[in-house]
C-alpha cells in the first residue's frame, strides 16, 4: 500500500524515499541497537540529524506530539464544509498547473465514489502523481473545505490500496474499512525535511522486527496499577488501534519515566549521604546564640522550623544538601546568616555566592547589620567581586585562605583558581536558578572535607517539581512572611485595548511621590543595543513573542529615563538609572542613594530582581512586562511594599488578549501566591531538561512526563523507587531498571546528578 500524510514534506524532489529494511541482529540489548542497523544509513542519518536519536531505544521514545481522528466514513454527496471526514473512493482525474500569482505548482485530483466528486489539492508536490492515477483506490482523509463553491480537501491524509489488497474493491461500509476508519492517525515533531509519515513508517519498520524487551517498572507495580507491559505499550503508543490504546500506552510509559528518574535520583541521594562531612553544631552561650539574642524581632514559625532542620542536618556525619524556598521577603537570608555563625562557632568558614554584585554588595550589608559591631569584628566578613581593586581583592583572597574571614560573600570571583579556604563549612547559593552545576560544583570542591550546601531561591517550586529536578536534596519551605509588611496590589495596564492609560501610570506614581515614597520602573532592556531580558521567552525569528505577538522595540532604561525627566508631573524629582554595564563602584552609589532616599525613581533593568531591600519603595510600573517570565515578574513586585507602606505594582503591556504574553501578565496581577504562579510558569515555560545542564526553559528531556500534571505518578515512583532501592540498592535483581538507568543517564547526565 501507499500511505500518504497531511503534513508530508517530500525528501527528495522525487518524493520520499523509501526506508530500506536490513536483516537486523538485535542480540540481548535490542534498544542499543544502533538505528542504522534497522533502518539503513540514510535515514538514520537523517532522523539524527533532525532529532538526535542515534539507537532504537531513543527513536523509539520519539512520541507522537498529539493523534488525528479520521472521524466516521462520510459519503461524498452529504459532505459538511469544516467537518473532518474520512472516505473510501477512487481517483477519478489528475491534473498539474502552474500557479499563477507565484512561482510552483497545484496538483489536484478528483475522486469519486460513485455518488459524487470531491477535490484534493496539494501544493508544489508533483511527485503524487505517480501515486495518484485513475483507477487508484484508498481511503482519503482531511477537514473539508470550500474553493470557488467546490468541496476540497487541502493536502489530506490518504491509504492507497495495493492492487490485490480486498480493500481495494471493498464497500465503502466493509468491516476493513470500517476499522480503518478508527485508527487514530499518529502525528510526530517533524521538520521539513523528515515529516511525521516518513517517521510513522521508520518507526513501524522498528516495530515489526524489534523483540520482546524487558520491563524496567516490576510486575507487582504493573499489576498493581493495571499497566501494560513495556513491549506492548510501545505498540499501542506508535500504533494505536483505537483511542484507548495510545491513552494506556500513555499511562505505563510515563510511569516508566517517572520510575527510571526517580530511582536515578534516589541512588544520588544515599551516595551523598555516604560521603563524610564535619559535623556543625551551635553550643549553648555561643555566636548563634548571642546573635539570636540581639535580633529585635521573633523569628517567624516557618523560620524557626526551617532553622532546626538545617541544624539537625548540619549536626549529622554526612554534607547537607538542602534548598531552602520561600516567598520574596519571607527570611530565608536570615536562616543562611544563622546556619553560617553555626558553623563559624566550630572554626568552620562559610562561601555565600550571588549573581550579581549588587545582590552580593547587599548580602554583605545585611550580614554587617544583623551581626552587629561586637559579631562583625569577631568574625570579619568579607566580599570578593570581579570589579574589586587589587588591593581590595588581595585582602579579601588573604581573609579567606587564612581563616581570619569566617563569612566570605561573593559573586562568580569565588570561583577563581585563586580562591582559597581555611577551612570551607558551609556553601551558600542565593538564586540557585542563576547558577550553574558546574559553578555550584567548582565551589563547592574548595572545602577540604565536603562541605555542608545550602541552596536558596525565591521562585517557588511545586513539590514534584523539586523532587525531580532537586531529588538528592532535602526540600524546606518559608511559607510565613515577616510581621510589618504591608504588602503589594498589581494591575494590568493593557496599553492594546487602553492606550490612553499611559499617562496615569506616570500621575499614579507621581502622588506616590508626594507622600514622601520611593519607585522603580522596570525595563527589560538597557537601550536600543543592549537586551536584558534573559527571563524572557524565547524571540521567534522575525523577533516576535512565541505566540505570535507581533514585534516592537523594548522599553529601555536610557530613553525611558531621559523621557521621565521630560515629563511635567515629574518636574523636579530625582530619577537614576542602575543596569548592569554599569561598574560596580556605579552601581554601588546609586543603589545607596536610592537606600538613603537621595533618589526618587530608580528607572532599572532586573538587575534589582532580587535582594534590593528599600523599605520605602511603595511603587513599580514594570514596563513591557509581557517580555518577563512569571516568576521574574514575580520577584520584580517584591522589591516593593516591603516595609510599613502598601505597593503598588503596574505591569504595562503592549500585548493582546488571549495571547500567551498577556496569560503570563495577567496571571501575575491576579494572584500573590508564588506557588501556585510557579505553577502557572511551569506550564507555560516547561521543565527544562531535569537530568543535563539545561534547567529551566526550553526544551524539556522529559518525553510524556509533565512535572506539574503528573504529582501523581511521580510521587508514587519516588516511593517505589525509594522501596526497591532499600532492599537491593545495587539493582541486582532488577537489570532491566539497571539497563534503563544506563540508557538514560549518559556520562554527563550522571556526572550531573553526582555534582547536584
Amino acid at each position: 500500500m501507499v500511505t500518504s500524510r497531511a503534513d508530508t514534506a517530500p525528501t527528495t524532489p522525487d518524493g520520499p524515499a523509501d526506508v530500506p529494511t536490513p536483516d537486523v541482529q538485535w542480540g540481548t540489548a535490542p534498544l542499543d541497537v544502533k538505528l542504522a542497523n534497522v533502518l539503513g544509513g540514510r535515514t538514520a542519518k537523517a532522523i539524527e540529524k533532525a532529532f538526535g536519536h542515534r539507537t532504537v531505544g531513543e527513536f523509539l521514545e520519539h512520541a507522537p506530539r498529539r493523534y488525528a481522528e479520521r472521524g466516521a466514513l462520510t459519503a461524498l454527496d452529504s459532505l459538511a464544509i469544516g467537518e473532518p471526514v474520512t472516505i473510501v473512493a477512487e481517483v477519478v482525474e489528475v491534473r498539474e498547473r502552474t500557479m499563477r500569482a507565484r512561482r510552483g505548482s497545484i496538483l489536484e485530483a478528483k475522486i469519486g465514489d460513485g455518488k459524487g466528486l470531491l477535490t484534493l489539492t496539494f501544493f508544489n508536490q508533483g511527485w503524487r502523481t505517480k501515486d495518484l492515477v485513475p483507477g487508484a483506490r484508498g481511503v482519503f482523509a482531511g477537514k473539508v473545505g470550500d474553493y470557488r463553491g467546490a468541496r476540497q480537501l487541502a493536502h489530506p491524509d490518504y491509504e492507497l490500496f495495493d492492487r490485490d489488497d480486498p480493500r481495494a474493491s471493498a464497500d465503502p461500509e466493509s468491516e476493513e474499512a470500517m476499522r480503518w476508519s478508527r485508527q487514530p492517525i499518529p502525528i510526530y515533531p517533524a521538520t521539513a525535511s523528515l515529516s511525521s509519515w516518513q517517521i510513522a513508517k521508520a518507526m513501524g519498520i522498528v516495530l515489526d522486527t524489534l523483540p520482546d524487551v524487558a520491563d524496567p517498572i516490576p510486575a507487582s507495580v504493573r499489576t498493581r496499577l493495571d499497566l501494560v507491559p513495556f513491549r506492548k505499550a510501545l505498540e499501542m503508543l506508535h500504533r494505536p488501534e483505537k483511542v484507548a490504546d495510545f491513552k494506556r500506552a500513555q499511562d505505563a510509559l510515563r510511569y516508566r519515566e517517572a520510575f527510571v528518574l526517580q530511582t536515578a535520583l534516589v541512588q544520588r541521594r544515599i551516595a551523598a549521604r555516604a560521603t563524610a562531612s564535619v559535623s556543625r553544631a551551635a553550643a549553648p552561650g555561643g555566636i548563634l546564640e548571642r546573635f539570636d539574642a540581639t535580633l529585635p524581632f521573633t523569628l517567624t514559625d516557618d523560620q524557626r522550623a526551617v532553622g532546626a532542620e538545617i541544624a539537625q542536618d548540619m549536626a549529622g556525619t554526612w554534607p547537607m544538601h538542602r534548598l531552602v524556598q520561600g516567598e520574596v521577603g519571607s527570611g530565608k537570608t536570615l536562616v543562611a546568616i544563622r546556619a553560617m555563625l553555626t558553623v563559624a562557632e566550630s572554626g568552620g568558614q562559610s562561601a555565600l555566592i550571588a549573581p550579581t554584585e549588587v545582590l552580593a554588595a547587599q548580602h554583605l550589608r545585611s550580614i554587617v547589620k544583623f551581626l552587629g559591631p561586637d559579631l562583625a569584628a569577631e568574625l570579619r566578613p568579607v566580599i570578593l567581586t570581579g570589579s574589586q581593586s587589587t588591593d581590595e581583592r588581595r585582602r579579601a583572597l588573604l581573609a579567606a585562605a587564612s581563616g581570619g574571614s569566617r563569612l566570605v560573600v561573593g559573586t562568580h570571583a569565588l570561583l577563581g583558581d585563586r580562591v582559597d579556604f581555611a577551612e570551607l563549612g558551609l556553601v551558600v547559593v542565593d538564586e540557585q536558578h542563576r547558577f550553574g552545576v558546574e559553578q555550584r560544583e567548582a565551589l563547592r570542591t574548595k572545602g577540604t572535607t565536603p562541605p555542608h550546601v545550602l541552596v536558596l531561591t525565591a521562585t517557588p517550586i511545586p513539590r514534584t517539581v523539586a523532587m525531580t529536578v532537586f531529588g538528592d536534596l532535602d526540600v524546606s519551605t518559608i511559607q510565613g512572611m515577616p510581621s510589618g509588611r504591608a504588602g503589594v496590589e498589581t494591575f494590568t495596564v493593557g496599553l492594546a485595548e487602553h492606550p490612553g492609560w499611559e499617562s496615569r501610570i506616570w500621575t499614579r506614581m507621581a502622588e506616590e511621590l508626594a507622600d514622601g515614597r520611593q519607585a522603580f520602573v522596570v525595563c527589560p532592556a538597557i537601550d536600543d543595543a543592549h537586551g536584558e531580558d534573559d527571563g524572557a521567552p524565547e524571540p521567534t525569528a522575525d523577533g516576535g513573542d512565541p505566540d505570535g505577538t507581533p514585534a516592537r522595540k523594548p522599553a529601555t532604561v536610557l530613553a525611558t529615563a531621559e523621557r521621565m525627566r521630560t515629563m511635567p508631573v515629574l518636574e523636579g524629582r530625582r530619577i537614576e538609572v542602575l543596569h548592569g554595564r554599569m561598574t560596580a563602584e556605579e552601581k554601588d552609589r546609586v543603589m545607596t542613594s536610592f537606600a538613603d532616599g537621595a533618589v526618587d525613581v530608580l528607572v532599572a533593568t532586573t538587575v534589582i530582581e532580587v535582594g534590593v531591600d528599600v523599605p520605602n519603595a511603595s511603587m513599580m510600573a514594570v514596563l513591557d512586562a509581557d517580555r518577563f517570565g512569571v516568576s521574574q515578574l514575580h520577584q520584580l513586585r517584591g522589591r516593593i511594599g516591603r516595609g510599613q507602606y502598601a505597593g503598588v505594582c503596574l505591569l504595562v503591556t503592549h500585548a493582546e488578549a488571549e495571547t500567551v504574553s498577556r496569560e503570563r501578565v495577567d496571571a501575575v496581577a491576579a494572584s500573590d501566591d508564588g506557588f501556585e504562579l510557579a505553577r502557572v510558569d511551569l506550564e507555560l515555560r516547561r521543565e527544562g531538561d531535569v537530568l543535563g545542564e539545561r534547567q529551566s526553559g526550553g526544551r524539556s528531556s522529559l518525553t510524556l512526563l509533565r512535572v506539574v500534571q503528573h504529582a501523581d505518578v511521580i510521587i508514587d515512583a519516588r516511593e517505589e523507587a525509594e522501596r526497591l532501592l532499600e532492599h537491593d540498592p545495587d539493582l541486582s535483581g532488577s537489570p532491566a531498571l539497571r539497563d534503563a538507568l544506563a540508557r538514560r543517564l549518559d556520562e554527563s547526565d550522571a556526572a550531573f546528578l553526582g555534582k547536584n
